[in-house]
């Protein structure tokens, strides 16, 4: 191997000094390289000298760790909104296909539910005539006495139910899911008003899944999907 000459060093530090002036880029974007040189240049000036640049850099490079952190959870929660937009419109797409009020209910607990990525989906309409003969709708569709939906809204709880209720756990048997309730770990519980003169429903969504469903997150994409359900429900109904 030929041994490089001091002509061809120092020509090399000119080629790389001029490739700096050109573009400072190259050393101000390199955090290890900066890193390094305000290293030496605090071991040139000695142990009694505190050089506050180094400080300056590890609080400038933590707060660009923090704001690119910040960055991409904002662009996950933009795109997971977005996906989850998408879902809202292609299930509420699919049941205003239905030609028949069967088609309707069996869709809601078959491909709404699949595009939705929820587990089992129920149907809950008070009546105060016992419900029976409800062939295979009953899968989906479930009449119960009036006050039920308020009640297992609720959970036992004394204050009057909000209109979208999120919660966590295994759901009771007794709850609208019937015996797939022991294999859920989340629930979505919307109420359903169906104008005037109708005794309420509920619609229940339940998931394997124990962080599907869980308070404190927003409400506003089921809101939508409940108001336009609602609607196309109560032409069914009329």
């Amino acid at each position: 191997m030929a041994a490089t000459g001091p002509a061809e060093d120092t020509g090399m530090q000119e080629e790389w000094r001029a490739r700096v002036l050109a573009d400072p880029g190259l050393v101000l974007d390199d955090s290890e390289l900066m890193r390094a040189l305000v290293l030496t240049s605090e071991r040139a000036m000695g142990g009694n000298v505190v050089d506050l640049r180094s400080m300056a850099m590890e609080r400038l490079e933590s707060r660009l760790a923090r704001l690119e952190e910040t960055h991409r959870a904002v662009i996950a929660a933009a795109y997971e909104n977005l996906s989850s937009t998408n879902q809202i419109h292609r299930a509420l797409l699919r049941l205003l296909d239905a030609e028949r009020f069967e088609d309707f209910v069996m869709d809601l607990g078959g491909s709404v539910a699949e595009i939705l990525g929820v587990d089992a989906i129920r149907l809950v309409l008070e009546s105060a005539e016992p419900g029976g003969g409800l062939g295979k709708l009953d899968a989906i569709l479930r009449v119960r006495k009036p006050g039920y939906a308020e009640h297992y809204m609720r959970a036992g709880r004394p204050a009057p139910a909000r209109p979208i209720v999120l919660r966590q756990g295994v759901p009771p048997s007794s709850g609208p899911y019937g015996e797939v309730a022991a294999d859920l770990r989340s629930e979505a519980l919307m109420r359903l008003d169906l104008g005037r003169g109708r005794l309420p429903g509920m619609l229940a969504m339940g998931s394997e899944d124990p962080h599907r469903f869980k308070p404190g997150q927003g409400t506003d994409l089921l809101a939508f999907f409940t108001g336009t359900f609602e609607r196309v429900l109560r032409r069914w109904l009329s």
